[in-house]
């Protein structure tokens, strides 16, 4: 297997075996003809990049019928919110943005006086996205940049948030930045992060839509190669842990004194070390059997175990662990396009969210985990009743 940005071989590290698309919630009718993919994990030691090693064609995943919306979490609209101003904040003179995965817009939105595109490709989301901004439903790359003609080189901010990871043609990102990027603009993105997914064993980060699990060495590496360089980077509470990188052209921006030591914090607990990912998958394997041990002691004893939150994040888990609705009842979710229908691989029914407390499930898996703090809160008068499980217990 090539590396998708430079020549040298990768290194398999990881297994998680057959996978089905990881948004792939489906009806009983489609069961037969569910597509699936070997979800294999490598790290290239030229760019200290973990990747997976094939990944299904964009189109698949990104369509429109993508069930992911932004603006649905309440904590995700705040954290935009906090985002946008932090931008305005440390750089200033802002006008010309684009955003590249826009979704439903609601990033955007928070930039009431600047020149605005979003590039959407799932349909469902740029449907949304149209009402309040300018939205393209089209992948951004070279090919669409046009869309954009009145960009060229007049670009102060692209930005991108838990969607370069989804792109498998990296050099081909970077060349569109180039194209729409003004001498001293900006391209900022946030992405999971590598070592919060080795601290926390949170291996359902990967699935088909995270081609790459970033770190700061791997986009040093990368954009290095290019006319660009990652001059600061500050962590992130989203999404279990993740990093907002913040890249210009070479030569424009000191780095920071706060990347230089997350850079050397890397090296000493070897994130981006190929030793690291052994040990990364070790723990995994661990993970896993711990997990469905903890289940199947639970169901031993009598007791019902749910689902809370049919996350992307959850096939993952799901289908590495082979649990199925032998152990899992149900999932309960609030997304109406995943309501009624099966989760990817395991076929787990999708019940209404409304049906939750009338259920009285005493045990609940919290696929949401990331969503831990918002779900509590929205859960306070329950949580007493309730036992909640996690894979990463």
């Amino acid at each position: 297997m090539k590396c998708r940005i430079d020549s040298k071989k990768c290194k398999t590290f990881l297994n998680f075996g057959k996978m089905p698309l990881a948004n792939g919630f489906l009806g009983k009718k489609d069961f037969n003809k569910e597509f699936f993919f070997n979800l294999k994990v490598s790290f290239n030691e030229n760019l200290n990049l973990v990747q997976i090693n094939e990944n299904p064609k964009p189109e698949q995943m990104f369509n429109k019928n993508y069930p992911f919306f932004t603006g649905s979490s309440k904590l995700m609209k705040k954290h935009f919110e906090n985002f946008s101003s932090w931008i305005k904040k440390e750089y200033k003179s802002i006008n010309n943005i684009i955003e590249i995965g826009s979704n439903d817009g609601t990033f955007l939105s928070t930039f009431k006086n600047a020149n605005i595109i979003g590039f959407e490709p799932s349909k469902s989301a740029h449907d949304i996205s149209k009402k309040k901004n300018k939205s393209i439903n089209s992948f951004f790359n070279l090919e669409n940049i046009n869309y954009a003609k009145n960009f060229k080189k007049k670009t102060d901010l692209v930005v991108g948030a838990n969607v370069i990871c989804h792109i498998p043609d990296q050099i081909n990102l970077i060349k569109s930045i180039d194209h729409v990027l003004k001498k001293g603009g900006l391209f900022i993105f946030e992405e999971p992060y590598l070592g919060s997914m080795y601290e926390k064993i949170s291996y359902d980060q990967i699935y088909d839509e995270h081609i790459y699990i970033f770190s700061a060495t791997s986009v040093s590496k990368i954009y290095n190669l290019f006319d660009f360089e990652l001059f600061d980077a500050i962590p992130q509470s989203t999404h279990g842990g993740s990093m907002r990188y913040v890249v210009g052209r070479k030569g424009v921006n000191k780095k920071t004194p706060r990347l230089l030591k997350i850079l050397e914090d890397e090296k000493i607990k070897k994130i981006d070390s190929y030793i690291g990912c052994l040990n990364f998958a070790s723990k995994v394997k661990n993970s896993k059997n711990n997990f469905i041990k903890k289940l199947i002691q639970i169901k031993s004893k009598g007791e019902r175990i749910c689902g809370y939150g049919a996350t992307s994040k959850s096939t993952t888990i799901l289908n590495y662990c082979k649990i199925n609705s032998d152990l899992i009842d149900c999932i309960f979710d609030t997304t109406n396009e995943k309501i009624g229908k099966y989760s990817p691989g395991m076929h787990i029914p999708i019940i209404n969210y409304n049906n939750f407390h009338k259920l009285n499930y005493k045990k609940v898996i919290l696929f949401a985990w990331n969503h831990q703090k918002e779900i509590f809160k929205k859960e306070k008068k329950n949580k007493k009743n309730i036992e909640w499980i996690s894979h990463l217990n």
